[in-house]
């Protein structure tokens, strides 16, 4: 079976992501991006910098930049779009997910069409 995940980071996400990497002074480090049972909707988004890989990570290079997969993660990551959006109140990372069939209104939470997860009790 073909683990490979296919993911997209805009141009604006990975200039952000390259600026955080830059201001963490560690050149060992890269984004690692995972999914877990949790959130609202089920399933919830992990992201941010690690430095230690992991038995069944999947590596990717997208626009430079080294990310990390774990195993478990892939099969609700692919086809994974990440966008940095600027508004008035400041900026943030966007998801767009091909595989989520639900999501929740604050966007950091999901459910796919064959697996529910684990929704918490807590609202997002």
């Amino acid at each position: 079976m073909n683990n490979t995940v296919l993911m997209n980071i805009s141009e604006s996400a990975g200039d952000k992501i390259q600026e955080m990497l830059a201001a963490e002074e560690a050149p060992d480090l890269f984004l690692r991006i995972g999914v877990q049972e949790g959130g609202c909707s089920g399933f919830s988004y992990g992201m941010g910098f690690d430095d230690e890989f992991n038995e069944g990570d999947e590596k990717l290079d997208i626009r430079g930049i080294k990310v990390v997969v774990d195993g478990d993660s892939v099969k609700y990551l692919n086809g994974l779009e990440i966008d940095w959006k600027e508004s008035a109140m400041g900026g943030g990372f966007t998801i767009n997910n091909p595989n989520a069939s639900a999501t929740c209104g604050c966007g950091s939470s999901f459910r796919t069409a064959k697996e529910a997860g684990n929704p918490a009790a807590d609202p997002c």
